[in-house]
């Protein structure tokens, strides 16, 4: 089985990455949270840069993941790439919040099936000549899973190197249970592999995943990473840098590069607290018992504060 990171839009940039592939069991792939190339041809912001320059991904396999519905723009998008080293793109097609589906972007562009066919006609071509892979992240549609039907009819005509699918219609947003029956076709009926994405917190549900789907060969796991960065190794036996320490010594550790990480890139207190506390808002469901450090946390205004408590936390 290979594991993936999933792109999570502010939270696993390369400050994320780096920490956890220090610490815990190693993906098989990164994939960054999107870039949104410029409509102009204005190439990356400086944060998209820093986030996929070869020097904050070393030792990774990570995969830059391309928000558009332009094919021009992701083409534009995918040569830069090439020019940092990169040899696959993921296009998104699951996004499903709003400032991005309104327009036509992430899961808003499943809305315009014949478009997306063209717009992959001309990818896949600009591809090939670039000598570039190309993966989808998608969901079944936009308000019926019955919609993937007709997504998969037209994924196939395409030589992706790989299908991830969240078995989500936009509309669910991250509500409801992810529609195995309609994942099972597609893992059944899709010319390319199939990796899985969607609501894996704990052993249990990934060995139901896997018992039921046993030609599965590939897993992406998101916010049950954030809530328990040891589930590779509990789900796997996958061996972990420094798995001599204790848990509780790995976790101190991940924490404080990941502080250190964001303080070195970040201006102000104020933000890198931001960033720390929803860290710890996912956090807590590895230990209920942190609750009352964590009420703490929510009402620290200085980093001073907030060492102070997350000292404690990891001596108590």
């Amino acid at each position: 089985m290979k594991f993936y990171l999933a792109p999570m839009e502010g939270i696993t940039g390369y400050v994320y990455r780096n920490a956890y592939h220090a610490h815990f069991a190693p993906m098989d792939k990164y994939f960054t949270p999107f870039l949104a190339p410029k409509n102009n041809g204005g190439g990356f912001s400086h944060r998209e840069k820093n986030d996929i320059l070869p020097e904050h991904n070393q030792g990774m396999e990570t995969v830059p993941q391309i928000l558009t519905n332009s094919s021009q723009d992701f083409l534009r998008a995918a040569e830069d790439l090439k020019e940092y080293g990169y040899r696959e793109v993921n296009l998104n097609l699951g996004c499903p919040f709003s400032t991005v589906t309104a327009k036509g972007k992430g899961a808003g562009f499943l809305r315009e099936p014949e478009r997306l066919e063209t717009f992959l006609d001309q990818v896949c071509e600009g591809m090939a000549s670039l000598g570039m892979e190309f993966s989808v992240k998608t969901r079944l549609g936009v308000e019926d899973p019955l919609e993937f039907d007709r997504l998969l009819e037209i994924y196939n005509h395409f030589p992706l190197k790989e299908l991830i699918i969240h078995p989500r219609v936009l509309k669910d947003f991250y509500k409801y249970h992810p529609k195995m029956e309609n994942f099972a076709k597609a893992l059944q009926d899709s010319h390319a592999p199939v990796c899985y994405n969607g609501d894996i917190f704990d052993s249990e549900t990934y060995n139901r995943l896997t018992d039921d789907y046993q030609d599965l060969q590939a897993v992406m796991f998101g916010r049950g990473i954030l809530m328990d960065p040891f589930l590779i190794e509990k789900v796997s036996g996958r061996p972990a840098p420094g798995q001599e320490r204790t848990p509780k010594k790995r976790l101190e550790a991940f924490h404080s590069q990941l502080l250190e990480g964001y303080i070195e890139i970040m201006s102000g207190e104020r933000n890198v607290l931001f960033k720390m506390k929803e860290m710890w808002a996912h956090l807590i469901r590895f230990d209920p018992g942190w609750e009352p450090y964590i009420k703490k946390l929510r009402k620290a205004q200085h980093l001073s504060e907030y060492r102070i408590i997350t000292d404690q936390m990891f001596r108590e």
